[in-house]
């Protein structure tokens, strides 16, 4: 499966919980990195450890990726992310965001406006103009992963149907940036956009 993968100037990775997206963005990074000992790598990790069960999953993510992809630095960045696009990306590292899912919560419902009751100072429509800005200007190649989560049943609470709404609009107008977009089930990419 390596030796198909070919890399895109912007990929936009999406599917649902446990359907390989990271695992292609992994796949891709190796790619890139077997490409040239110039090349190198860096994943902007979006994720928050706000209780033991996240703290414990990023670990395990951190452990799983490193046996992957050796190399493979890792920036943490969970509201900045244009910010961090823009800093990382150059002609010979490939920059793997990972993921917009939780970028849009940290944005959306940041967990310290619930525990402090503080007024939130992020404007959401502002950080997603200019990550699409970012996207555009990338110097180097960019994979981005998020969840496709709007295939399911109609949520019953306002908050997460706001939410679902939010990330399907967030989807499209980074899926419209992207050179390539790529559904992942079940392991398996489906080529929605772009050149497999």
């Amino acid at each position: 499966m390596l030796e198909e993968l070919q890399i895109a100037r912007s990929e936009l990775i999406l599917g649902g919980q446990k359907s390989g997206k990271s695992r292609r963005a992994e796949l891709l990074a190796r790619r890139w990195l077997g490409q040239s000992p110039a090349h190198q790598t860096v994943l902007i990790a979006t994720a928050q450890p706000w209780d033991e069960e996240m703290r414990e999953r990023i670990a395990r993510h951190q452990a799983d990726r490193a046996g992957r992809v050796p190399g493979m630095r890792t920036v943490e960045e969970p509201v900045q992310l244009a910010q961090a696009v823009t800093s990382h990306s150059q002609p010979q590292t490939l920059v793997v965001v990972d993921c917009l899912t939780l970028w849009l919560t940290n944005l959306l419902m940041p967990a310290e406006k619930f525990k402090e009751n503080k007024a939130f100072a992020h404007d959401p429509r502002a950080q997603i103009a200019m990550l699409l800005r970012a996207i555009e200007n990338a110097a180097g190649p960019l994979v981005l992963v998020g969840n496709e989560i709007g295939l399911g049943v109609i949520p019953l609470g306002r908050e997460t149907r706001v939410f679902v709404d939010a990330l399907g609009r967030l989807n499209q107008d980074v899926a419209q940036a992207c050179q390539r977009v790529t559904l992942m089930a079940a392991g398996l990419p489906l080529n929605l956009k772009g050149q497999a």
